[in-house]
């Protein structure tokens, strides 16, 4: 019969069909087949090794991409504390380039921001020298209070109490004679801190006078293809930035000078240096306003007595209370939007890594990377640098997209 008519190879088992030496190829395809779906790898498991290699290789980058920096911290961070000083003093620069040449706007910013910053320390170290005595004796009087009233309120003897204050004046000068080699040990010695001061400082006159060609040159490293996004990320970063060091300065100031007129209606001594020193804590948010905030309490307590140290303390609460429900909302809300958990973490992390420095320039670190991963991630609603900047900084977005644009290979 023909295939046709229902008796062809078709109808026949698969062991009809083939001869006996493909007969056991097949089996041991069939077979390796079945094998390889037994012991397959489910497509869950799958994407999650690739994932997690990826998340490795990553996460190893970063590590090493930290060590590098940590390692060159004496450079890294005098630049990025320019960095930020230029864009608060951006605006300066601007109306002082428009009546003069660029070079001698910038040097001129730098040469007042350098008197600015001597005059404040001058002023300090004046006020301190001249109060000294009194300082010295009001906080003599003080300590002999405190010790009274404890004494009183407590019940405990003077020969215990004094030497629960030896245990821990002793204490203190341990951990005093134990911080000077470590401090060494991290490289932050005096003539490190004054080499970084003059980095910055002509680092901060190079972004001034030439930022436009820096960012150029800094665009033309990428592909032609990524151009683009990077010099629009740079509009991000630049605008966040730009608004974060100048609402962060008046908060400062507001609090400076809150601060300051409270201790000096009370009496406490060394208030001008008090209101200083709140004024650059302020720039470390959450945590440098409550330990800068401390010091006059502390101040009050040990000079004034425990009554007027309350005073103190209610002032200084009340002064920060404004400053995170009105001023902070008001002038930082739209600045930085990130939440409060990533600020401590990231003050944390700058710790750890660059002590007070890092401290000061986690914050802004974090709210450019926020601005611009948002804006690279979220293609549907781009913002433009006409929403980012304000007049100032929209001309200088133009100047750079100039650059780029001329120098484009």
């Amino acid at each position: 019969m023909t295939p046709a008519e229902g008796h062809g190879p078709a109808d026949l088992p698969r062991e009809a069909t083939t001869t006996p030496g493909r007969d056991d190829a097949l089996t041991l395809v069939v077979a390796g087949h079945d094998d390889a779906a037994k012991w397959s790898v489910p497509i869950g498991v799958r994407t999650a090794s690739e994932w997690a290699w990826r998340a490795i290789v990553i996460a190893a980058a970063l590590i090493g991409a930290i060590k590098l920096l940590t390692m060159l911290s004496e450079i890294v961070i005098p630049v990025i504390v320019a960095l930020l000083l230029a864009a608060l003093l951006a605006p300066i620069f601007k109306r002082l380039r428009a009546v003069m040449p660029s070079g001698a706007a910038a040097g001129l910013t730098v040469l007042g921001t350098l008197t600015i910053l001597i005059g404040l320390l001058t002023f300090v170290g004046s006020q301190f020298i001249d109060q000294f005595d009194d300082i010295k004796t009001q906080v003599g009087e003080g300590y002999d209070q405190i010790r009274t009233w404890i004494m009183d309120t407590f019940r405990i003897n003077a020969t215990v109490l004094d030497e629960w204050v030896e245990k821990a004046r002793q204490q203190g000068a341990s951990a005093l004679s134990d911080a000077g080699p470590k401090a060494a040990a991290a490289g932050v010695t005096a003539g490190h801190a004054i080499a970084g001061f003059f980095i910055a400082m002509f680092t901060l006159f190079f972004f001034l006078h030439d930022g436009a060609r820096i960012w150029a040159w800094v665009v033309r490293l990428f592909p032609g293809a990524a151009r683009g996004k990077v010099h629009s990320s740079g509009i991000v970063a630049w605008g966040q930035l730009s608004a974060f060091t100048r609402a962060t300065v008046l908060v400062a100031a507001a609090d400076a000078i809150g601060i300051g007129l409270v201790a000096a209606v009370l009496g406490v001594p060394f208030a001008s240096g008090v209101a200083i020193l709140v004024f650059f804590g302020a720039f470390i948010p959450v945590i440098g306003a409550a330990i800068s905030g401390a010091v006059p309490v502390l101040l009050a307590l040990v000079a004034l007595g425990p009554v007027k140290a309350l005073i103190m303390l209610a002032g200084v609460i009340a002064v920060q209370q404004i400053e995170s429900h009105l001023l902070q909302p008001l002038l930082l809300g739209r600045a930085v939007k990130v939440h409060p958990l990533s600020v401590i973490l990231a003050i944390a992390a700058g710790v750890v890594l660059g002590g007070i420095v890092g401290a000061l320039i986690a914050v802004p670190t974090v709210a450019v990377l926020n601005a611009v991963g948002h804006h690279l991630l979220d293609p549907p609603t781009p913002p433009t640098a006409d929403s980012l900047l304000d007049a100032e900084g929209r001309h200088e977005a133009a100047e750079a997209r100039e650059e780029v644009q001329q120098q484009k290979p």
